[in-house]
């Protein structure tokens, strides 16, 4: 299928083809290209979540996948297909252009952005921060992080819009970062149908478990098997006596 979006004065072209769909469990494996004049992405995806997308700047393949599954990989000649691929995206934007001038424009916002890491938040360890939003109608999205306030741009990404069922539009950015104590990240998105950004804020402090929730359940416990003892010793004392 292909989907044409057409946002302010930058036209982006998405096209989304079903590569194949098991008949026992309903798998969509789905390859998902966008272009502009000024940029493009191209991604491979299954139900949803992204196994590889091409790195145009660092010309290279990435594989996104978490450290504690089984790394999808795919043959050499991936990232040169998918240069191919945003030429031939690039040679069609203006035969879109001129079939879309007449279509209005229509806007649905996102919904408010989800955060979260994608290991285990461990100070020190490099680690990366996911940002997600959903639900919106032109694709794309604008993407923006911070970091204790301040913008952050280096090690920030934001793949290709991916269609949802109802025609609407999901993206997800990502940040590589190494958490310290004390510092405070933030997320925010920006769409035509927005007033404002949306902003999610991050904190690594509270990523950080507490020992205040163990130490209580401790001290119940211990005070529960005292009070076990105390009834064990005085059912025994009962029975001597009579």
């Amino acid at each position: 299928m292909m989907m044409m979006k057409m946002m302010m004065k930058e036209l982006v072209l998405v096209l989304a083809c079903v590569l194949s769909v098991s008949a026992e469990g309903l798998h969509d494996d789905l390859a998902v290209g966008g272009c502009s004049d000024t940029g493009g992405e191209f991604t491979y995806n299954l139900d949803g979540e992204e196994k590889w997308f091409a790195d145009f700047v660092n010309k290279r393949g990435v594989n996104p996948q978490p450290s504690f599954i089984d790394p999808i990989t795919y043959p050499e000649g991936a990232y040169q297909q998918a240069e191919a691929n945003l030429q031939i995206c690039r040679s069609n934007l203006n035969i879109v252009r001129e079939a879309m001038k007449d279509v209005p424009l229509e806007n649905d916002p996102p919904s408010s952005p989800m955060i979260y890491t994608r290991d285990f938040v461990e100070l020190g360890e490099k680690n990366t921060l996911i940002c997600h939003v959903t639900g919106f109608y032109p694709a794309p999205v604008q993407v923006y992080w911070t970091k204790n306030g301040e913008n952050v741009t280096e090690g920030a990404s934001l793949n290709v819009p991916y269609p949802n069922k109802d025609g609407s539009f999901r993206q997800t950015s990502r940040l590589d970062f190494t958490p310290q104590s004390g510092d405070v990240y933030s997320c925010s998105v920006s769409h035509p149908a927005l007033s404002q950004p949306v902003t999610r804020i991050w904190d690594v402090e509270e990523q950080q478990p507490s020992t205040g929730p163990a130490v209580f359940c401790g001290l119940g416990l211990t005070i529960g098997l005292l009070g076990v003892a105390a009834g064990t010793f005085f059912l025994i004392k009962g029975n001597e006596c009579s």
